[in-house]
């Protein structure tokens, strides 16, 4: 009798353990860095998890942030995150270096970035051909607002050597940095634009939040705020990598199917402090810039590439193979 209770305890025993397993499974914690999680650019990330797409899935994400992509990058290549919130470009540019890393979705079709002048600085500041002898602020060194506001300085005939870079993050320490004089234009996105454009801090000097004026700025589209992972953990996760660019998919549907107002909502309320009104402002102006389904936009890699070779002698030297950079796969796959 006590040989039939213990057979029928370790089979009782047996199927909880094999219940469990596959929610065991899918509970793996996956860890995302978001080089600026608050940033408009970046919004699909928080709005994923805030709309339940992540748990949808049956997905254990923790969503961390970082003030510049380029310490986001650090912390995937080092292993430390399974995946990254930040800029296409960088995947490029680690190419370069031997690591592959590849974007999985593609949240904006051009940069959201804009280069700032402060109003003091703007008499004499008129063009980024005005950048010589200036400190032109950047979220970080070997960030993506350093690559665009070398190129930008270099496709008006100002050379490296005649301005100067300060890393000066995002928010509140661009914001301070620039009312300082510390620097004296920048590159920064939404809702700080909106800020300082209301407060009367700055000018724009260079717009790159819709098609037209990015096209012409960097001759064609340039994907930019995306979801990037190292190509052997995709290949070694094919499920995980699938329902996180489902679930970002997703997210993109919902961005153009809803108002700024609504998406809003969503948001935590420290995301736009005591000016709602600015940020749905903000919202509803660069809702233009993101991609509808998180694919890549044709073209767009190219343009990257070109803007990327411009000044960076390693990736001019190095036969880049941009199929390596990103992939629709994982979308084509969660759709199924």
């Amino acid at each position: 009798m006590r040989a039939f209770h213990r057979n029928l305890l370790a089979t009782a025993v047996c199927s909880l353990m094999a219940a469990a397993a596959p929610f065991a499974q899918a509970a793996e914690p996956i860890t995302i860095m978001v080089g600026g999680i608050n940033k408009i650019i970046y919004l699909p990330a928080k709005l994923a998890d805030s709309l339940g797409y992540f748990k949808d899935e049956g997905l254990n994400v923790e969503l961390q942030s970082q003030p510049a992509g380029v310490d986001a990058e650090n912390q995937l290549i080092a292993g430390a995150v399974q995946g990254v919130v930040g800029f296409y470009d960088h995947t490029i540019d680690l190419q370069s270096k031997g690591k592959e890393i590849e974007a999985i979705a593609v949240f904006c079709k051009v940069p959201g970035e804009v280069e700032l002048v402060s109003t003091k600085a703007a008499p004499t500041f008129k063009t980024m051909a005005d950048a010589k002898g200036k400190t032109l602020g950047v979220t970080g060194l070997g960030s993506s607002t350093e690559f665009l506001t070398r190129y930008l300085a270099d496709r008006q005939g100002v050379a490296t050597k005649d301005y100067s870079l300060l890393p000066v993050g995002a928010g509140n320490t661009f914001v301070a940095a620039m009312k300082q004089d510390r620097i004296q234009a920048g590159m920064t996105t939404e809702p700080t634009v909106s800020e300082m454009l209301k407060t009367g801090d700055a000018k724009v000097l260079v717009d790159l939040r819709t098609e037209k004026d990015t096209a012409a700025a960097l001759g064609g589209l340039y994907p930019a705020a995306s979801f990037y992972v190292q190509n052997a953990w995709a290949e070694s996760h094919k499920e995980q990598a699938a329902k996180l660019a489902h679930a970002f998919a997703r997210t993109m549907e919902y961005i153009h199917t809803h108002s700024a107002e609504e998406i809003a909502e969503k948001m935590p309320r420290d995301y736009y402090g005591s000016d709602k009104a600015l940020y749905v402002q903000a919202l509803a102006a660069s809702l233009p810039m993101f991609t509808a389904d998180a694919k890549m936009p044709a073209g767009g890699p190219e343009t990257v590439l070109k803007v990327l070779a411009t000044y960076k002698p390693l990736i001019k030297s190095k036969n880049i193979d941009l199929s390596k950079t990103y992939t629709n796969a994982y979308l084509a796959a969660s759709a199924k």
